[in-house]
């Protein structure tokens, strides 16, 4: 039951049989020498390069500054609402505790 199941051994020949070819050889062309390698400027981009300005390195990091104090007010402000939600739970907490315990001292 637990012993492995091996598949059976390949009986495929290990080599493959070589086939004679009836087509005539490609005629042999006598290569040309290459030319003088010549100086050649780098082939231009076809992308368009990003040239920062002062005035546009000013304005990206205004905008980046801007960013990050509209995201940490965002941030800010929920952890807010969650600090007010909590002291309001334990508010109502300790009310209804105290209500529960007069009633308990009444009977």
């Amino acid at each position: 039951m637990f012993t492995p199941k091996y598949p059976t051994p390949d009986t495929a020949p290990a080599t493959a049989p070589v086939v004679p070819q009836t087509t005539s050889p490609a005629p042999v062309v006598p290569t040309v020498p290459a030319p003088v390698a010549q100086t050649t400027p780098a082939p231009v981009s076809a992308r368009p390069t990003v040239q920062l300005t002062p005035g546009s390195a000013l304005a990206l990091a205004a905008g980046g500054g801007a960013v990050v104090l509209v995201v940490g007010a965002v941030l800010v402000s929920m952890l807010l609402a969650v600090a007010i939600t909590a002291v309001s739970v334990a508010l109502v907490a300790v009310v209804l505790k105290s209500l529960l315990k007069d009633i308990n001292n009444q009977r």
